[in-house]
């Protein structure tokens, strides 16, 4: 099938917003997650030489951790000479390669740990870390032309295919954490070998086909395994291994053109973002399980929403995107990118937030004055350098260093503009040759020269949900367009000039009533990009705001943390003494200073939030 293609990341060279993200990535935080890995133990344990009693005991997951550092490292490489970060990346298969298995088999928790449980425990994370590797073998290969780490791979893929389909002698069918599945179909992509396609679905077809293990506080339902996967059409439980699963899912359709999967898909990516995701793109609001809740259930104050799920959604809309383009896919991506992923990184590029909340107050954490260990949890309000699960870190560093693959898709004659940034890119690839370059200052103005040099194509641009009026010209007069799926589709004869102009007023969003904690509450929102009061701007007590929506509203520049602000009229009541009075008005106004949610949490600890009266 694969009617439509990504043009890869490596074709572009950013400038403007995204550029400055990417350098900081290959510039700090690339050397920021490394360190913070050397520093506690991930690196050295690839040694194979821990013993009990020796400290850095290792974990299971951090064959993980270190998979993806080196599949962001080859992104990198893929875009510039790096012979400091190459040389790491050898050393790090040079440690797979001395103590990888004759059959092929290679994880170091299960080598030095436990060697007698390999394939026993469903919910530990093996072919989790396995499908991390091939994908950081393939991001190598792809970059260097080096195939030492892919065959590898390719032979822990044959041995994973023997112990789940040839043999059977594992203790359970198909991965407690998705990630298998995506990554033995980007494997087959690369090199060709049907087996690994085969493989894919095979774990695709079996999930949902019989009772498997789960953790003591989970049912089918955490592991999407309640159904077999043509039969589901709403998002369960763990919400990264969902979205890796519904990754696979939708690659599978596309490569078998498989109607039912595909319908599959679109009910679960229609289930999330209509019902079950924040107003910043993220997923999966609760902290039990990192799972998804019943719909409309979206608290602020312990919102969960884990960094990696939101890349699992990006990664998810962009593969539907494949299926059929549409302007929809596009709207959640740039709703992600700018909020509840973008947040996930302090603005230094050396700290993370694992989870994403719509709400902080410091004041509420320690509320339980007399209890010693638990009681009410409440998410961290500062960033920080590593945790000890750090998926999250490598996970931001492989997605920024590869952002780029989110602009263009082309198709059927038609080059799908998906995504606004400040960029160059050359398209030589499925019979094109062409060039095309954005000028803008997005996401901070909605005005787009977009530059095309070619052979006679259309053009579909994303028209973003978020706007209302735009224009578009075309070489410098009115252009004839139609609107199709959320794109307006421009005809042209070759060489263009394309003008959009988005409208971007500040817009103040309500939540469906049925999201209870949002009702009489508003988000504020300007282009692509959700905003947030912190209380080092306004004072404590944020809850007691109630914006004047009527009120004129500046946009204004924060040199401190290099964003457009926002200043909004709004009241707050006085302070008194009692706890309780009859109600008066003694309100006093005031203004409220409103910054770009991605931005919270650089500066003072202090209380913020998304939804606000009004």
């Amino acid at each position: 099938m694969n009617r439509y293609n990504t043009v890869e990341f490596q074709n572009t060279v950013l400038s403007g917003f995204w550029s400055e993200r990417y350098n900081m990535i290959r510039d700090t935080t690339i050397w920021a997650v490394y360190n913070r890995f050397v520093g506690t133990g991930r690196f050295a344990a690839m040694k194979m030489d821990w013993k009990e009693g020796m400290p850095n005991r290792p974990h299971i997951f951090w064959d993980s951790d270190l998979a993806k550092w080196a599949e962001s490292a080859a992104y990198l490489l893929r875009m510039q000479e790096n012979h400091k970060l190459e040389r790491v990346v050898e050393e790090f298969i040079d440690d797979i390669e001395a103590h990888q298995d004759a059959n092929g088999y290679y994880n170091i928790y299960f080598t030095v740990v436990e060697p007698q449980a390999r394939f026993t425990r469903r919910v530990d994370h093996e072919l989790y870390c396995a499908g991390h590797l091939i994908e950081a073998a393939v991001a190598y290969y792809e970059a260097t032309g080096k195939d030492r780490f892919l065959k590898l791979m390719e032979k822990y893929a044959d041995h994973i295919e023997r112990v789940f389909v040839i043999d059977g002698s594992a203790s359970f069918k198909t991965c407690g954490h998705e990630e298998i599945e995506l990554a033995l179909y980007r494997l087959y992509r690369c090199t060709g070998i049907k087996r690994y396609l085969d493989l894919s679905r095979f774990f695709i077809n079996a999930r949902g086909t019989s009772k498997e293990d789960y953790y003591d506080f989970a049912g089918a339902r955490y592991a999407q395994d309640h159904l077999p996967v043509r039969e589901q059409t709403t998002a369960e439980g763990h919400s990264v291994r969902a979205c890796y699963l519904y990754c696979a899912m939708a690659d599978i359709a596309r490569e078998d053109g498989d109607a039912e999967l595909s319908r599959a898909c679109d009910a679960i990516f229609n289930d999330i973002t209509e019902r079950k995701m924040y107003i910043t793109g993220g997923i999966g609001s609760s902290a039990h399980g990192e799972a998804f809740m019943k719909a409309y259930d979206l608290p602020n104050l312990q919102a969960y929403a884990e960094s990696c799920a939101a890349i699992g959604l990006i990664f998810f809309a962009h593969r539907m995107n494949l299926l059929a383009p549409n302007g929809k896919y596009g709207d959640i991506i740039e709703k992600i990118l700018y909020n509840g992923f973008l947040s996930s990184i302090s603005l230094d590029g050396k700290s993370f937030f694992y989870e994403n909340p719509l709400e902080l107050d410091p004041y509420l954490i320690g509320r339980d004055t007399s209890v010693k260990y638990g009681g009410t949890r409440m998410p961290i309000t500062r960033r920080q350098e590593v945790f000890g699960c750090s998926c999250c870190p490598p996970n931001i560093t492989r997605f920024i260093s590869s952002a780029a693959n989110y602009l263009y898709t082309t198709g059927e004659g038609i080059l799908y503009i998906n995504q606004y940034m400040a960029s160059a890119t050359s398209i030589k690839t499925d019979g094109w040759d062409a060039s095309v370059s954005q000028q803008t200052s997005y996401p901070w103005d909605g005005d787009v020269i977009f530059n095309y040099k070619g052979q006679p194509v259309t053009l579909a641009f994303r028209i973003p949900s978020w706007c209302e009026n735009y224009k578009i010209t075309l070489d410098g007069k009115d252009a004839a367009y139609t609107l199709e799926n959320g794109f307006a589709l421009v005809k042209t004869q070759g060489d263009a000039c394309v003008g959009l102009s988005f409208d971007m007023p500040v817009t103040f969003v309500e939540a469906n009533p049925a999201v209870r904690e949002d009702c009489g509450k508003c988000a504020v929102t300007r282009g692509p990009v959700v905003y947030c009061a912190e209380g080092v701007d306004n004072g404590g007590q944020l809850y007691d705001l109630k914006l004047d929506i009527t009120s004129p509203v500046a946009v204004i520049r924060d040199e401190e943390l290099g964003v457009m602000a926002l200043e909004i009229g709004a009241s707050r009541r006085r302070v008194f003494d009692a706890l309780y009075r009859t109600v008066g008005d003694d309100s006093q106004n005031v203004n409220v200073k409103l910054i770009p949610y991605y931005a919270f949490a650089n500066r003072s600890e202090c209380e913020m939030m998304v939804w606000l009266r009004y």
